[in-house]
C-alpha cells in the first residue's frame, strides 16, 4: 500500500484497523481470570483462568466489528471519494480529477474530444515505457484500452509469466487495472 496515496478517510480506516487488531489480540490472549469460592465453609478462593467476562466479550465484539468494517473500507475504498481531488500521475505530476467539460454525448457515450484526449495521453505514456511494458501497453492501446489478459499473451507472443510481470509493473505505475472476469482477467487502460 502506498502511504502517500492514502486519503484522510483511508488513513483513519487504517489506524482504526491497526488499533482494532491490537485490542482484539490483547483481549483474546489475556482473558480475565474468574474468582470462585470453593470449600465446605466458603472461605477458600480459587482462580480459574481462560474465561471471558461480559465486558471482555463486548470489547472483543466491538473490536472485531471495527476491524471488519475498516478492513473492508481499505480494500474496497469508498467508491467516489476521489472526485474533485488531485491525483498523482505515474511521472510524478498531479492532475485534477473530476468531470471534463464535454465528457459525454447525449446518448451517454464519451465525447470525441474526450476520447482523443485520452488516446493522446495514452500514446505519450507508451513513449515513456520500455521493453515488455511498452509492448503490452501498446497492444492495449491498439485494442482501444480493453483486452483480456490471455489475448495480450496471444497478440504479443510473450509468455504468460512475462505478461503478468509486465502488467504488475504497469499496475504499480497506475497505468492499467486488471479486473477478474470468470477464469481470467480483463485489462483496462487507466
Amino acid at each position: 500500500m502506498d502511504l502517500r496515496a492514502l486519503h484522510t478517510r483511508q488513513l483513519f480506516a487504517a489506524v482504526l484497523f491497526l488499533a482494532s487488531t491490537i485490542v482484539l489480540a490483547i483481549q483474546l490472549i489475556n482473558p480475565s481470570p474468574v474468582m470462585v469460592t470453593v470449600g465446605e465453609n466458603g472461605t477458600e478462593v480459587a482462580e480459574l483462568g481462560g474465561y471471558f467476562e461480559y465486558a471482555d466479550v463486548a470489547v472483543i465484539a466491538v473490536a472485531a466489528c471495527s476491524l471488519g468494517a475498516s478492513g473492508t473500507y481499505i480494500l474496497l475504498g469508498d467508491g467516489g471519494a476521489d472526485s474533485g481531488t488531485a491525483r498523482r500521475r505515474p511521472n510524478g505530476d498531479e492532475e485534477q480529477a473530476g468531470p471534463a467539460p464535454a465528457e459525454t454525448k447525449a446518448d451517454g457515450e464519451p465525447s470525441d474530444e474526450l476520447l482523443e484526449a485520452r488516446r493522446r495521453e495514452w500514446e505519450e505514456t507508451a513513449e515513456r515505457l520500455a521493453n515488455n511494458e511498452r509492448e503490452i501497453y501498446e497492444t492495449l492501446l491498439e485494442a482501444d484500452g480493453v483486452l483480456p489478459q490471455s489475448e495480450i499473451v496471444e497478440r504479443t507472443d510473450l509468455s504468460k509469466a512475462t505478461v503478468s510481470r509486465g502488467l504488475d509493473g504497469l499496475e504499480t505505475k497506475n497505468l492499467v487495472e486488471r479486473k477478474r472476469r470468470g477464469m481470467g482477467n480483463t485489462v483496462l487502460l487507466l
